[in-house]
Order: structure tokens, then sequence, then C-alpha cells
């Protein structure tokens, strides 16, 4: 996996564990403050698309995961 797919398989972990979390009619319902973490994230991923940085980016590369091949980067876009 590179890095964009690990950022974005982060980010919806932590989008659908907040609203778990958050939700009343979730069995796993704690508090609805958890949906201002899934506020959180949707902000960060809204302002990494306007922006093209992202912090987790950053902090993957220094854990050494890979980045996306030129090939994937092309095919992508």
């Amino acid at each position: 996996m590179n890095i964009n797919r690990v950022t974005r398989t982060m980010a919806g972990t932590f989008i659908l564990l907040s609203l778990a979390l958050g939700v009343e009619a979730s069995p796993l319902y704690h508090s609805s403050y958890w949906l201002w973490f899934t506020v959180f994230v949707g902000a960060n991923l809204f302002q990494s698309g306007l922006t093209n940085w992202c912090l987790m980016d950053k902090i993957l590369a220094k854990l050494g995961v890979p980045e996306a091949s030129r090939c994937a980067k092309i095919g992508s876009a």
C-alpha cells in the first residue's frame, strides 16, 4: 500500500468509528461528542483537497510508507 491508500483508509476508519461511537442508534454509542471527531477528519480531508498538503502524508513518509509510483499517479489523475 502507498501513502495515498493508507491515508484514505485511515480517514475512512476514523469516520466510521467516530460515527459508531457518536450516533445514538449505534450499539457502540458512547457520546454524541464523538461526532466532532468526524467533523475534524472531514475538515482535514477538505483542506488537503484544496491545498494538496496533508500532515498524515508527511508522517507516513517519515515512517517509510512508499509513495505512489509515477504510473499510478498518472493513472489516477
